[in-house]
C-alpha cells in the first residue's frame, strides 16, 4: 500500500517529555519521559569476558543492546533496581547522545506506536538555531535504521503557530513562548519562518520551578524521602500550583486563611512502600513566580519573561512588530499554569503603553501614537501545542510534497535533510 494513504508518525521529542502519535489526532497516543535506562551489568560481564572467548563477549553485547526501557518504565527500573543507570539523550533542546536517541526511537515506533517504519511517513521536530548536522545524524537514523519512506524535519515554534489557534485561518506571524523542561524561548517568526537573530532565551525552565519548589520544602522543613523529593515537587508543581497577580497579596491570603489555601500531598515511599505526607503552601504561587521574578530563585539572572517577549518584538523589524505583539503563542506544559497568559498579558501591556506614553510625550503631545494591540493566546492543548501542530500540518496533501524520500537520500545523501521548505500548507 502507499505510504502517503496511511497517517503519518508524529513525534515531538522534547528535553523532559516526548509526545508520539499519528497525524489527523487531536492529543498524542502517548507522552513519556525522555529518558533511557540502560542495563550496566552486560557491558562489565562484556569487559570481563573479552580474554575468554568471541562467542560470550558477542552475546552479552547483543543483551546489552536489546535490555533497556524508555519513560516511566525506565524510572520504574532505576529505582528498582541497581542494574539499571538512567541516561537522558537530550539536554536543553539538543540531542547529545544519538545512540541512546536512536534506542529511544526505537521502543516509541515498535513497543508503543506499534507501528512498521517502512509504512508511514515521518515528522520530527527540533528546535531553533539546531546545527544542521543535526539534521543529518536525525536523516541518517531515521533512513539507514528504520527505512522510512518519508520524512520531514520542522522547527517546533513554527509548528506551535501552525495550529492556528486565534483564527479559522492559520496566522503563520507571531511570537512562540515556549516554556518546556530544560529550556525558555522566545521564537519570533514572520510568514512561516524563524527570524534568527531575534531568539532570546531563558536559563530558567521548568525543571526549575521544580528544583525551587524543592529547595522552599526542604527549608521549611516538610519530611519528604530525599530519593523522592525531586519527583513529589513535580507533582506538587503539575497539581497545585497557579500564577498570582500580586505576591504581597497572595502572601497575606495564605496568612490569613490558611486552612483555605494550603493543600496538603500524600506520597508513598518507593523502597520501603511507607505512605507520607507534607503541607504545600507558598510554594503554590512562589513556583510560577521564579519565571516573572528570577531574582527570588538566582542572582545569575534577573531579567523577567515578558520583558524578555518585548526585547525579542523590539529587534524583529519593525513591519512585523504589530503583528507580532497581536500573536502571542504559549507552548509547552510549563505554560499551563492557571492565570499564566493572564499576567503575562498584563505584565507585557504596561511595558507596551510606558513606552507609547513616554514616545508621546517626547513629541509634546503633538502626535499621538496609535495603541499597540498585545494578545497572549492561550488554549487547553498548549502543552500539546507543538505535537498538535505537527498533526495538523502532516494531515494537509501538501506535506508529502515538501517531505525528503528515500530515494532522495540515497541519491544525495543526508545534507538533503539540512533544509525543510515551509509548504502551502502551512498558511
Amino acid at each position: 500500500m502507499d505510504p502517503t494513504s496511511r497517517p503519518t508518525v508524529v513525534i515531538d521529542n522534547g528535553t523532559g517529555y516526548s509526545k508520539m502519535g499519528f497525524a489527523g489526532n487531536v492529543e498524542p497516543c502517548f507522552n513519556q519521559p525522555t529518558v533511557v535506562a540502560l542495563n550496566d551489568s552486560y557491558l562489565n560481564q562484556s569487559r570481563a569476558s573479552s580474554k575468554l572467548n568471541m562467542a560470550a563477549q558477542y552475546s552479552a553485547g547483543v543483551m546489552a543492546d536489546l535490555d533497556f526501557f524508555i519513560g516511566d518504565e525506565a524510572l520504574l527500573r532505576s529505582r528498582a533496581s541497581n542494574t539499571y543507570t538512567l541516561s537522558y539523550p537530550i539536554n536543553h533542546g539538543q540531542v547529545e547522545d544519538w545512540d541512546v536517541m536512536e534506542r529511544y526511537w526505537q521502543h516509541c515506533i515498535f513497543n508503543y506506536l506499534r507501528c512498521d517504519p517502512e509504512d508511514h511517513y515521518f515528522l520530527l521536530t527540533e528546535s531553533p538555531l539546531t546545527n544542521p548536522e543535526n539534521r543529518e545524524y536525525m536523516g541518517e537514523i531515521m533512513f539507514e535504521t528504520f527505512n522510512i519512506p518519508g520524512l520531514y524535519i520542522a522547527v517546533n515554534s513554527v509548528l506551535a503557530l501552525a495550529a492556528g489557534y486565534s483564527t479559522s485561518k492559520c496566522e503563520m506571524t507571531g511570537v512562540v513562548v515556549d516554556v518546556g523542561e530544560g529550556a525558555t524561548r522566545v521564537v519570533p517568526v514572520a510568514d512561516g519562518y524563524v527570524i534568527g537573530s531575534c531568539i532570546k532565551s531563558i536559563p530558567i525552565a521548568g525543571q526549575d520551578v521544580t528544583l525551587f519548589i524543592q529547595e522552599l520544602m526542604r527549608e521549611r522543613g516538610e519530611k519528604m524521602p530525599p530519593e523522592d523529593s525531586f519527583e513529589a515537587a513535580r507533582k506538587v508543581k503539575e497539581m497545585y500550583c497557579y500564577t498570582c497577580s500580586d505576591i504581597v497579596k497572595e502572601f497575606n491570603k495564605h496568612d490569613k486563611e490558611p486552612a483555605k489555601f494550603i493543600k496538603q500531598w500524600r506520597g508513598i515511599r518507593l523502597k520501603t512502600g511507607a505512605p507520607y505526607a507534607c503541607d504545600i503552601g507558598y510554594e503554590r504561587f512562589l513556583g510560577p513566580e521564579v519565571l516573572f521574578s528570577p531574582e527570588i530563585y538566582t542572582s545569575d539572572y534577573i531579567t523577567p519573561l515578558p520583558a524578555l517577549i518585548d526585547k525579542c518584538i523590539q529587534s524583529a523589524p519593525i513591519d512585523t512588530r504589530r503583528a507580532l505583539y497581536k500573536n502571542i503563542v504559549l507552548s509547552g506544559g510549563s505554560t499551563m499554569f492557571k492565570d499564566f497568559h493572564r499576567r503575562l498579558q498584563r505584565d507585557l501591556k504596561k511595558i507596551v503603553d510606558a513606552r507609547v506614553q513616554a514616545a508621546t510625550a517626547h513629541h509634546g503631545g503633538d502626535i499621538k501614537a496609535k495603541p499597540v494591540e498585545v494578545h497572549v493566546v492561550s488554549h487547553p492543548i498548549q502543552r500539546f501545542a507543538v505535537w498538535f501542530g505537527g498533526s495538523v500540518l502532516a494531515s494537509t496533501p501538501e506535506f508529502f510534497e515538501a517531505c525528503h524520500t528515500k530515494a532522495e537520500y540515497e541519491e544525495h545523501g543526508a545534507s538533503i535533510c539540512r533544509v525543510n521548505p515551509v509548504f502551502k500548507g502551512m498558511y
